[in-house]
């Protein structure tokens, strides 16, 4: 495997593991406390101990069940990330521009295209645990970074979350996947898009893929 394909592979299966922290945190199988949003760290860790366990108790996520990862990404993910905040960054300068129904469109696009590129990544998860770094913040910053490893057969890989404050709760705005912020990650290929086709343009694009991994899959 060559040294750029393993960086995907790693990048889609650290992804695939924040998938996986965030959808199952409320655990599967067993009754489970509410993730604990008053502390950063606290809530990294809850969700990330509670999911690994949960996804290997779990033979359809195992298997790539992607409606039943999806149905999940909407009932346990979305209370816990800024999705809103999420999309922004990605689209960058052009967010504003943007009418509230060409917005909600963006994050519904968006979304759907993150659960289907890093849906693959949740059948390797097998062995991996998470270990969090120390915490560098003070008790009135409003946002931080919470460090964590992945940490398993082969190198740690280093997966990251900005989070911020919003009325007592903590919630996920951005995760940095071996070096690189999944926002950053998607800023220039939209400005092109966005540049060339408008912010209409990027939408159908953004759509166009899903349908087309939507066909995919049906076919398969």
């Amino acid at each position: 495997m060559s040294a750029t394909k393993r960086e995907f592979s790693k990048r889609g299966l650290t992804l695939g593991l924040l998938s996986v922290a965030l959808t199952f945190a409320v655990g599967l199988g067993k009754p489970a406390m509410a993730a604990d949003a008053s502390a950063p760290d606290l809530l990294i860790r809850q969700l990330s101990l509670e999911t690994i366990e949960a996804v290997k108790a779990d033979k359809a996520i195992q298997g790539g069940d992607l409606q039943k990862i999806i149905l999940l990404v909407d009932t346990k993910v979305m209370p816990h990330v800024n999705f809103q905040r999420m999309t922004a960054s990605a689209v960058g300068r052009f967010w504003r521009q943007a009418t509230p129904e060409q917005q909600r469109r963006l994050q519904d696009e968006f979304k759907t295209l993150l659960v289907r590129t890093y849906a693959g990544a949740l059948t390797q998860v097998k062995d991996q645990t998470i270990a969090l770094k120390p915490l560098r913040a003070s008790a009135d910053d409003t946002e931080v970074v919470v460090r964590t490893e992945i940490r398993g057969k082969g190198d740690p890989i280093q997966l990251d979350y900005r989070l911020e404050k919003v009325s007592g709760a903590w919630t996920i705005f951005d995760v940095n996947v071996l070096g690189i912020w999944l926002a950053d990650q998607y800023r220039n290929s939209f400005a092109q898009e966005i540049g060339a086709n408008g912010i209409e343009g990027l939408i159908k694009t953004l759509a166009d893929k899903n349908q087309k991994a939507a066909g995919a899959a049906v076919k398969a």
